[in-house]
């Protein structure tokens, strides 16, 4: 109920102004009892944070991969953005969220990260047969960070068809370039697999 209500808060107001007391109002409970579940506001905008991480990855997971490594690549930059877009204020408190200071994120919300990296690096693989492993996690962490800039920007666009073409768009650019930029590396002949 208190996850449920706290996602409810986030969808209607933004992760910025969420508020313990609103949420324990909501369902009829105390602050204090809040806090019997939750160590504190931070440990239960992690805790929904954490389950929006595993949302995205079933949902990134479930997407049915063929083709060249582009297109598999296009295919999950199209399953994230349409994510991002549909679930907007839920993702925006993942990024946006910020602890308090001396506070830092607990290992199993870096694990989740990792597996989201993961599905990426596995769809890159086959072009890093001949370079050095850590090459391959370091460009699933910039093509991540990449598509999570061009969500942001595209998402402060308020037409939801304008936004998701321009983040399509962007993100179909910055795919065909970076594995351009690849190819003079990794040799034309295994820029694919076979």
């Amino acid at each position: 109920m208190i996850l449920d209500e706290t996602a409810n808060q986030i969808k209607l107001v933004g992760v910025q102004k969420i508020s313990a007391r609103k949420i324990a109002k909501e369902i009829g409970y105390t602050i204090g009892t809040l806090y019997n579940f939750f160590r504190d506001l931070d440990d239960l905008i992690m805790q929904l944070n954490g389950i929006t991480l595993d949302r995205l990855h079933t949902h990134l997971n479930n997407v049915e991969l063929n083709g060249t490594v582009e297109e598999q690549l296009t295919e999950l930059a199209d399953a994230y953005i349409a994510f991002t877009r549909n679930n907007l204020n839920l993702w925006n408190s993942v990024f946006e969220y910020r602890l308090v200071p001396g506070k830092e994120q607990p290992d199993w919300y870096q694990e989740k990260i990792e597996l989201l990296l993961r599905l990426i690096e596995q769809v890159i693989s086959p072009l890093f047969t001949h370079l050095d492993p850590k090459e391959c996690h370091q460009s699933a962490w910039v093509l991540w960070c990449s598509f999570h800039g061009i969500c942001t920007l595209s998402n402060a666009e308020k037409n939801n068809e304008i936004a998701m073409e321009q983040a399509r768009t962007l993100s179909r650019m910055l795919i065909e370039n970076y594995l351009s930029g690849l190819k003079p590396r990794i040799g034309e002949a295994d820029s694919e697999p076979h």
